[in-house]
């Protein structure tokens, strides 16, 4: 049988009845160290008494205190013989919490299953915040544009972001300011026409797109230099042709292809004299960053990067090269990543400017709206424009035709 201890009444501040305790209590392990009671009526056995001291009973209060103050156990406790009990509520059968040796276990354990209870949700909610922080940062994703190109050693992957950080610093050689000032017989709508007749010559002379660009970086850069008399005007665009041609095609066109058609305006001894004066004046320098070279990069950056979207691209930039004023404003890297970003607003590709082309060019959406704007009221003054040759070029089905679209989708990029 189990067996009770009835200890017997000791003089305290206070008074009050003894207290029975069941000296056969086992501890449990788990939660809570729960007890039942059992029923008071059994007689008593072999009594131990202990004097509570005013010592010992200062030490169980300051422990009580200083459990409570730890929120170690949250109910009220009571001293109770050499234990603390917590007081138990009136019902039939009294459930008493003893904090033993083992408190710390049973307390830790409580607070390992509140940790297994609220598990679940924290699990779902971070769930769903890292499926919305995905969602949100999927247009900032950086794709690897040159991990098809691993095997190819012409595309020369492990040098190509060293390349275009170099040609990024160096565009500015190539780069011309505004130099009509000191031209006292030619004007920006001359060279217009001027630039607008090379796209014309390049087409039918089925020419690289290198040559076109570097021929235009060769004309402005030698009128930034040499006042030109407009008789002579066309003789540098020939034989500036004639530079670029030789520098980036594997068959130059002759010097007698290019009289032809200027319609032997000039005899072939003023070509070369023109070839030799460009030559000299730009010092032989003509390893320039045209937007040719940034414009095949940012192409690539524009995921998807399809026909359609570098044939519309190749026609901005293209309207580019007719005007004077973005030349001298903008940079050959702004140009040609304004023309990709008039491209995507043109197409409804969405978003306009993702992290892919912010990383591989530089630029933020926010620095290619003014020169995006430029490109975009060039395409809207087609109509009343004389210069068609950029037009009737991307207006070929092999060019996509995208120089058709309807003015109302271009004119889309205003509301961007």
């Amino acid at each position: 049988m189990a067996s009770t201890t009835v200890v017997p009444e000791q003089p305290r501040v206070g008074g009050g009845k003894q207290k029975i305790v069941d000296r056969n209590r086992r501890v449990l392990k788990d939660i809570g160290n729960l007890v039942t009671a059992q029923a008071v009526e059994r007689k008593p056995h072999t009594q131990i008494t202990r004097p509570v001291t005013r010592s010992f009973g200062a030490q169980v209060l300051a422990n009580a205190q200083a459990a409570a103050e730890k929120n170690i156990c949250k109910k009220p406790l009571v001293e109770s013989g050499n234990d603390l009990v917590a007081k138990p509520k009136a019902s039939k059968k009294e459930a008493v919490i003893v904090i033993s040796s083992d408190e710390g276990e049973s307390c830790e354990s409580g607070r390992k299953a509140r940790g297994r209870s609220s598990k679940k949700p924290c699990k779902a909610f971070t769930s769903i915040l890292s499926a919305r922080s995905k969602a949100a940062a999927c247009e900032d994703v950086v794709v690897d544009i040159d991990a098809e190109d691993a095997d190819n050693e012409l595309a020369a992957p492990e040098y190509v972001e060293d390349m275009y950080n170099f040609y990024k610093l160096t565009e500015g050689d190539g780069r011309v300011d505004d130099y009509m000032g000191s031209q006292p017989e030619i004007n920006s709508k001359m060279r217009g026409i001027l630039v607008d007749w090379l796209i014309e010559v390049h087409r039918k002379f089925e020419l690289t797109p290198e040559s076109l660009y570097l021929t235009v970086n060769i004309v402005d850069r030698f009128l930034s230099r040499k006042a030109v008399p407009r008789r002579e005007l066309q003789l540098v665009g020939i034989s500036s042709m004639l530079i670029a041609c030789k520098y980036e095609e594997i068959w130059a066109p002759e010097v007698s292809e290019l009289v032809a058609i200027s319609d032997n305006a000039y005899a072939r001894e003023q070509v070369l004299l023109m070839e030799k004066a460009i030559l000299g004046k730009l010092e032989w320098y003509l390893t320039v960053p045209t937007p040719y070279v940034f414009l095949v990069r940012y192409i690539k950056a524009s995921i998807p990067s399809d026909k359609e979207m570098g044939n519309m691209t190749f026609f901005f930039a293209e309207l580019g090269l007719t005007s004077y004023s973005a030349i001298t404003r903008y940079s050959p890297s702004v140009l040609a990543a304004s023309a990709v970003y008039a491209a995507r607003c043109t197409l409804g590709r969405s978003p306009r400017w993702t992290g892919t082309l912010r990383q591989h060019s530089g630029y933020e959406e926010e620095q290619l709206m003014e020169c995006g704007k430029v490109l975009g009221s060039l395409q809207r003054g087609l109509g009343e424009s004389k210069l068609k040759a950029v037009w009737r070029k991307y207006s070929k089905p092999e060019r996509g035709a995208v120089a058709m679209l309807p003015p109302s989708l271009l004119s889309n990029l205003y509301l961007c």
